[in-house]
């Protein structure tokens, strides 16, 4: 009861408020406002306080508001400011449609005291739409026989928009015929009417395509198009026309009945039944009724019975096309019978020459004549050959011809010729005879021999057998006969010191190419030679060819170790202190393939070692080093076989036996300082071969050495052996000795040994290696302490 107390008082509320929203509209003038279509949302309005005389604070605390019919709301009020607001974009034509003006009455309502104002709000057009035909594609059908002045309402076209947006004039497309008029009905639109102002002729101008533009005052202006298709309708105002007046035909005496003679046409530019032909024969005689006869629907004039051109050689015939009017066209037609050709053309040979030389000038070939038995046309004659052949047939006397070459023939291009040589008549029908001939191409030696390649490269491999066949060269001629045998020779060696005779041969009848003995890749990687193919004509013609033979490196050369020697009468020794770090340099074994590429890659492996375990060769420098420290246990000598092996196919291996001797130490002082090392570095470097004898030379002094080294390791300092070692009075100065890397060594290192002299005694200084920049690292501290080469002057491998 509560609820339905609360609904009915709402109710009351709602009735009082329409009652006196009517009373304040019936007797207040409403406020006007305009605004133009497509204005944006939230554009401005107008300031409802200013214009209501209120503060701008006073709408706000007066519960201002603006309300509309339907409660359709296309305006906000900012009650801050007072400004009335669009609240959506404004479309007029969905607003109001064809309405002008356009107005939306709206109410502003103040709860506080209550009070109303009423307002209009004016949406004015803008030019927004394009004026449309319903019916894009008109169809008119006009008789030619219309008067001009004719009028024909056409289809309008619709336009949203009002006032001067809406549609203002009908504009047609230029032509010779129309105009269109723009007309005003009752209810203010504007229709376009279609006037004829020249006669139509549906045979010049059967229809006619017009566009018609229906456009508006909008500024700026708005169109839209329509086609008018204007058909125009025909009358029977045209007589049928012959495409001849006068056909003029022969017919052999000889054509069967039925025989089409002629085909008359004419036309009617009508159309329809007006055009509609039919045809006959005109005023024709007894005899020309008995002879011909035309079909009435296509014009086909036939014959009806057997000519004689003995009895009639020539008909006149009349003949009359009728509409199904009152109009007709006539056309004559002239017919000649002609004596029937029953005799063909005859060839009579004088003279044939079968073979031509090739490259001859203009050459007769043969000598004709003709004949034909019947007289006049049948019996005049046309002498021809094919177009396509390079002959020319010259007439001499009267029905006489000569067959001559028209160029020079190339028996390469073509070396037979199939002439048929046709004679016409020009009777009717024409009878023709045709006679064949063939004519053969006889060679001349023009062409040189041509080799397949201009280059040829062949490979093979060294320590081949004897007279191996190794390749060939090939070339054609195409010439024929002897003048196509070609023959083969070497040309002589552009390089006087190649022993091209005893190096290859070639076969001088096929081209075959043999190695007449064996290659050596170490001493001859390639050589080249030219070869010339000559055929048997007269004169002989030739050509030359180039050919480049490879020598493939086989592997069969072993491995040859440079470091140690192998020819020394004594062993090289190797010395290693005991107090070595694992990885200790002891030496490198250095060796050199004489093969190349992969037969000259070498890798090192240690085959034998008195205490396995102890050392350790590098597979790809060869450098043997220490496996593991050093203890009292280990015996002082060890023997050390190394095996070099290169990567051939089958691989050739070399050893070479190692003498390592362990010992306590070696002396720093005996060492030489870094700035001399470092000048004696720079010293030229001497063969690899001084190399290997020096090394053969100190290892007779090894034991002696290790004597003199435990004693004088003892006495000296490092000043006075620097000093006694580069000063003048030693008998043996220290030299630094650098030999080129060979083989697979990567690095370079440098040891320095003084023999001192002077005392007689002959003893032996070991210094300290010197060491080149490896690559940026620094050397380990086992090439510091590596001084393993005795040799009476410093020794460098790199």
């Amino acid at each position: 009861m509560e609820a339905s107390g609360k609904f009915i008082c709402r109710q009351r509320q709602v009735v009082l408020f329409f009652v006196l929203l009517g009373l304040s509209q019936g007797g207040m003038e409403p406020r006007r406002y305009s605004v133009v279509e497509e204005t944006e949302g939230s554009s401005f309005v107008t300031n409802l306080a200013k214009d209501l005389g209120l503060g701008q604070k006073e709408l706000s605390k007066r519960g201002a508001r603006v309300i509309s019919k339907g409660n359709k709301l296309h305006l906000k009020l900012d009650q801050e400011t007072g400004d009335l607001l669009l609240n959506e974009k404004l479309d007029r034509e969905e607003l109001c449609g064809h309405t002008d003006p356009c107005v939306l009455r709206f109410q502003v309502l103040l709860e506080n005291p209550l009070q109303f104002f009423q307002a209009e709000l004016q949406v004015i057009d803008i030019n927004d739409h394009s004026p449309v035909f319903v019916d894009r594609d008109m169809l008119l059908k006009i008789s030619e026989s219309s008067p001009p002045g004719t009028t024909f309402p056409l289809k309008n076209a619709q336009d949203v928009d009002v006032g001067r947006n809406n549609i203002e004039t009908y504009i047609i497309s230029p032509n010779s015929y129309f105009r269109v008029l723009t007309r005003k009905s009752s209810d203010g639109s504007r229709y376009p009417e279609l006037v004829l102002d020249k006669a139509l002729d549906r045979e010049q101008e059967p229809e006619l395509r017009l566009t018609l533009t229906a456009q508006d005052g909008g500024s700026p202006p708005r169109s839209g198009i329509a086609q008018i298709n204007i058909e125009v309708v025909d009358i029977n105002d045209n007589a049928p026309e012959f495409e001849q007046s006068l056909y003029r035909v022969k017919i052999p005496e000889d054509s069967p009945i039925g025989f089409l003679i002629v085909t008359v046409s004419a036309t009617d530019a009508d159309i329809g039944v007006n055009g509609e032909i039919s045809y006959s024969l005109f005023q024709a005689s007894e005899e020309i009724c008995k002879t011909f006869e035309i079909n009435s629907m296509t014009g086909e004039i036939r014959l009806k019975k057997q000519l004689d051109f003995g009895r009639t050689q020539f008909y006149e015939v009349n003949i009359e096309a009728r509409d199904s009017g009152s109009f007709s066209g006539k056309c004559t037609v002239q017919t000649q019978v002609l004596d029937v050709n029953d005799n063909a053309p005859e060839i009579t040979m004088s003279a044939f020459i079968r073979h031509i030389p090739e490259n001859s000038p203009e050459a007769m070939v043969a000598v004709l004549s003709v004949s034909d038995l019947d007289s006049e046309e049948n019996g005049k004659i046309n002498c021809t050959i094919q177009d396509d052949l390079p002959f020319l047939l010259k007439s001499s006397l009267e029905n006489f011809y000569t067959l001559v070459t028209e160029r020079p023939l190339d028996r390469e291009s073509q070396a037979e010729y199939n002439i048929t040589i046709t004679v016409t008549d020009l009777g009717t029908p024409r009878l023709k005879t045709q006679h064949n001939i063939t004519v053969t191409v006889s060679d001349v030696n023009d062409n040189a021999p041509a080799f397949s390649q201009t280059t040829y490269t062949l490979r093979v491999r060294e320590n081949n057998s004897p007279a191996l066949h190794i390749g060939s060269v090939s070339a054609t001629d195409r010439d024929s006969g002897a003048n196509a045998q070609v023959t083969y020779s070497l040309l002589p060696p552009a390089d006087p010191q190649l022993p091209l005779a005893s190096l290859v041969s070639v076969n001088a009848d096929n081209g075959q190419l043999f190695a007449l003995r064996s290659l050596d890749y170490e001493a001859l990687q390639a050589f080249e030679f030219g070869v010339r193919a000559a055929d048997r004509g007269s004169p002989a013609l030739s050509s030359q060819a180039r050919v480049r033979v490879l020598v493939l490196d086989d592997n069969d050369n072993a491995p040859f170790v440079l470091y140690p020697p192998q020819n020394g009468s004594a062993p090289c020794t190797e010395l290693v202190p005991r107090a070595a770090e694992a990885g200790y340099l002891v030496t490198k074994v250095v060796a050199v393939d004489g093969d190349s590429g992969q037969n000259a890659w070498l890798s090192y492996q240690l085959l034998k070692a008195t205490e396995p375990g102890l050392f350790g060769v590098w597979a790809h420098n060869g450098e043997v080093r220490t496996a593991r420290l050093l203890s009292e246990r280990d015996a002082v000598k060890h023997r050390l076989v190394v095996l070099v092996r290169d990567n051939g196919e089958p691989p050739r291996s070399a050893s070479v036996t190692l003498h390592v001797l362990l010992v306590d130490g070696f002396s720093q002082p005996y060492l030489p300082l870094p700035e001399v090392a470092a000048a004696e570095a720079r010293a030229d470097p001497l063969t690899v071969y001084l190399v290997v004898a020096l090394a053969s030379v100190s290892s007779l002094f090894l034991f002696s050495v290790l004597v003199f080294v435990a004693v004088r390791l003892c006495r000296r300092s490092r000043a006075a052996s620097a000093g006694r070692c580069s000063g003048p009075e030693g008998h043996f100065p220290g030299h630094l000795v650098d030999v080129s890397g060979a083989g697979t060594l990567s690095q370079s290192y440098q040891y320095e040994v003084c023999l001192r002299g002077g005392s007689g005694t002959g003893e032996l200084k070991f210094l300290k290696p010197n060491v080149p920049n490896f690559q940026g690292h620094s050397p380990g501290p086992e090439i510091e302490e590596n001084a393993n080469f005795r040799n009476d002057f410093g020794f460098s491998i790199q």
